[in-house]
């Protein structure tokens, strides 16, 4: 989706060319729709962002949209500017493979299919959970005593907090976690890490030298027997893990369909990017996870002094409600069925890629 400038080489060579877009059909038809209004209707995206009030529809979602929880990108001149001429560069393509289940995003699917836009292939989710990949051991994670721990966990019980390989906090909000966790009395496993600087969209994250640095004094010790603190954790193993029962995520698009897969109900903390359209899908749409806060978001992954501080008591209620309510993780599972029985022969995704070649295969070069 970041390199539309072939688009225009495989036109001047007549080659069809195809587009992956690998966030949700949701998040694609919002993607049109904002630079139709964009460039029709003149939107503007910082101010109805800035509004408590304003509520926005679009064709592929089925409850009006905050602004509140427009993407980042959008709220700012230049960023926004890329992404309308992205959405302009993507209606030259012949066709789109989206990465996600048809029955998952039902009502979005079919609302692009109604469009003029190029034709969408739902062919999700492609994720990297080859046999094997799913284990501690081809993960490359060797923290014995960590795994020893969760194999000690009731099923379900532990809830699991990762944000990507952006996602970090400034030292006010990581103890305000750690009061959250502390406070709920749920079983945990963190993987907490320090956000670094680097290129302008893309900070990384490192683990820290020693992570009672930053957590509130005693804090390792007297959560020893209900929680652990650790750095990076491959998140896929994890949440195959059976005592893994909810995670608290960012909601990169990639994690939501690693805890579809694997059936585990999730919190919502967005960040940047089209995180804060995923939460409120999640949440508001498919109901499948507990709010955090939809609208919370930072510079870029950037930490700033300014940064907004969520409170313990409202993470709190977040993660009890991610593992007390047994209905969403009832709903979680039924999603799981889905977008596994899509990739099986006859599925709807396997469908797709089959409809997808053929319709290369007989594209009139």
């Amino acid at each position: 989706m970041f390199c539309t400038s072939m688009l225009d080489v495989a036109e001047e060579l007549g080659v069809p060319s195809y587009l992956f877009f690998p966030s949700g059909a949701a998040f694609l038809g919002f993607t049109f729709h904002i630079q139709t209004l964009h460039d029709e209707e003149g939107f503007d995206a910082a101010a109805a962002a800035e509004s408590t009030e304003a509520e926005l529809v679009f064709p592929g979602l089925v409850r009006p949209l905050p602004g509140k929880v427009l993407p980042s990108g959008l709220l700012h001149e230049e960023w926004a500017a890329a992404s309308y001429r992205m959405a302009r560069d993507f209606r030259k393509s012949k066709g789109i493979l989206v990465n996600t289940v048809k029955e998952l995003e039902s009502y979005a699917v079919d609302s692009l299919s109604r469009t003029e836009n190029p034709k969408v292939y739902p062919v999700g989710p492609i994720l990297n959970l080859k046999s094997g990949d799913t284990s501690f051991e081809s993960s490359g994670f060797e923290d014995g005593k960590v795994i020893r721990w969760l194999d000690r966990q009731p099923e379900s019980s532990v809830v699991f907090l990762c944000f990507g390989s952006m996602g970090g906090f400034c030292a006010e909000q990581v103890k305000e976690i750690a009061r959250a966790l502390e406070g709920s009395g749920q079983r945990f496993l963190w993987s907490l890490r320090r956000l670094e600087g680097g290129p302008a969209l893309l900070p990384k994250t490192t683990d820290y030298g020693d992570v009672r640095e930053v957590l509130p004094e005693g804090f390792v010790d007297r959560m020893m027997e209900v929680g652990r603190v650790i750095g990076w954790a491959p998140q896929a193993a994890m949440l195959a893990h059976g005592s893994i029962g909810g995670f608290v995520s960012h909601c990169g698009w990639n994690s939501t369909l690693e805890s579809m897969w694997f059936g585990v109900p999730m919190a919502a903390w967005p960040m940047y990017a089209e995180q804060q359209f995923n939460a409120f899908l999640l949440v508001k749409e498919l109901e499948i996870a507990a709010e955090i806060r939809m609208d919370y978001r930072t510079e870029s992954g950037e930490i700033s002094e300014s940064e907004e501080v969520v409170s313990a008591e409202e993470l709190e209620r977040g993660i009890r409600s991610l593992m007390e309510d047994c209905s969403r993780k009832g709903r979680m599972k039924g999603f799981s069925d889905l977008v596994r029985g899509a990739l099986t022969d006859g599925g709807s995704s396997s469908s797709s890629i089959a409809e997808f070649i053929g319709d290369v295969s007989n594209n009139d070069l």
